[in-house]
């Protein structure tokens, strides 16, 4: 009885993987992405930090528990040389979702831009327990990229 059980939840399993409709319902789903974090993103692909924050508040003012606004709010900050707001905002993020990959990779470069490796380190090993086990994770490598440069000055 058990081996049926268990040969009728596979076949199942395998049944609704295979049903591409399921796929595209599931895409449709999804909610468009905030207007002003999507020109944030522009602005911070066109290295204006500046034009990205006026942006990021906007989308804040919208959606403030937004995980991905607060975490570019605390990178556009970074990259503008506010630290204490840009650590703000990423602990607002690691509130929101602790484990954001693009935030802790994020916080582990402010971390090195004020000088404390070691504290960079401790985002990248909570970057390895936050990423998929068989999977690249481009945020780790990044960071660790990042440290190994730091390590090499």
């Amino acid at each position: 009885m058990r081996a049926f059980l268990f040969s009728a939840l596979l076949a199942l399993s395998l049944f609704s993987m295979s049903c591409p409709a399921d796929a595209d319902e599931s895409r449709d789903q999804r909610k468009p992405e905030n207007p002003s974090l999507a020109a944030a993103r522009t602005a911070i692909q066109a290295k204006d930090y500046t034009a990205a924050l006026q942006h990021l508040t906007a989308a804040a003012q919208e959606t403030p528990n937004d995980v991905d606004v607060q975490s570019l709010l605390g990178y556009s900050h970074r990259k503008l040389g506010s630290y204490d707001k840009s650590m703000e905002h990423y602990q607002k993020a690691l509130a929101i979702d602790a484990n954001h990959r693009g935030t802790r990779e994020y916080l582990g470069e402010l971390y090195l831009d004020m000088n404390q490796p070691a504290e960079a380190e401790k985002q990248l090993t909570a970057l390895k327990k936050a990423c998929p086990l068989f999977f690249k994770c481009e945020e780790y490598e990044d960071l660790k990229k990042a440290i190994a440069r730091y390590r090499a000055k």
